[in-house]
């Protein structure tokens, strides 16, 4: 079977690391949830029959419900050629502002929306998904003479995936997307990293800091004694390693490479966190 893989490069995403991953995902699980799903690298690579997806970025959301919709899709990929076929550095800037009259914005279908926002993904700076105090896309032209808002047939597979399959969508505060988990279900929680100095996190308004962290950790512990099997991805730091002191933390090496700076590109120690041992499951 031919897996997708993500349609759109964003913060955090986990295509560099997915092996290490696969390593501690549970060998047998019922439904499957992820509430920051971003570009969904593990998703797609696990490929469950069940699962609830979320993410607080609306935009970025739309765009999985519009690839779930097979006559939605082709409209969208009928707004993804017309964009190709236009693309230009006053084209990108003239798609880039639509969302500064938020009237107008809120008027657009929700499969333009959704081929503005791959569109800009694969045409921006770096592939950075950023929105300002105003919730407005800011990221600048990224000098591509030509883009591939398909990657071949990659939209084809995740979109069969997602109308094939029992996928509910969801753009929800992350606690509430796992009200519903039960134990036997596996959760994957990759929320923005926690970091011992200020970084990148302003992919969704309001960022995500320290509190929210803490929020996130009490939301694990009680997932974990509902019976459930929970892992987390996050940065090596002392916060994260204090509030998860309970569980097992296994520490990796991983690449960040969507640093607006060049240079802050590198080598960074992470964290994969569960509440198992092992990849057969809880311990008794």
């Amino acid at each position: 079977m031919i897996k997708g893989k993500p349609f759109v490069k964003w913060a955090g995403g986990k295509r560099q690391i997915i092996d290490k991953l696969l390593k501690y995902v549970p060998d047998d699980f019922d439904t499957y949830y992820e509430p920051f799903v971003g570009g969904g690298a593990l998703l797609f690579e696990l490929s469950p029959k069940k699962a609830v997806i979320n993410d607080f970025n609306k935009e970025l959301m739309n765009v999985y419900n519009v690839l779930c919709d097979e006559n939605k899709f082709k409209k969208m990929c009928n707004v993804l050629n017309n964009y190709e076929a236009n693309h230009s550095e006053e084209f990108f800037y003239e798609i880039r502002n639509k969302d500064k009259n938020k009237s107008s914005f809120n008027r657009l279908s929700d499969y333009t929306r959704a081929g503005r926002t791959i569109y800009l993904n694969k045409a921006c700076f770096n592939g950075l998904y950023r929105v300002n105090s105003k919730n407005e896309f800011n990221v600048p032209f990224g000098k591509k003479t030509k883009v591939n808002t398909y990657e071949g047939s990659n939209l084809i597979t995740v979109s069969n995936y997602l109308t094939m399959n029992d996928v509910k969508i969801l753009s929800v505060d992350f606690e509430e997307a796992v009200k519903d988990a039960k134990k036997g279900d596996f959760i994957y929680f990759d929320p923005p990293y926690d970091s011992d100095t200020a970084t990148f996190n302003s992919y969704t308004e309001g960022g995500f800091g320290k509190e929210e962290q803490k929020r996130l950790a009490k939301v694990y512990k009680e997932l974990s004694d509902r019976g459930c099997y929970v892992m987390l991805s996050n940065h090596n730091t002392t916060l994260i390693n204090e509030l998860y002191k309970d569980f097992h933390i296994h520490v990796i090496e991983a690449k960040r490479n969507i640093n607006a700076n060049g240079k802050k590109r590198g080598k960074v120690e992470e964290v994969i966190i569960t509440n198992y041992e092992n990849k057969k499951g809880l311990e008794e």
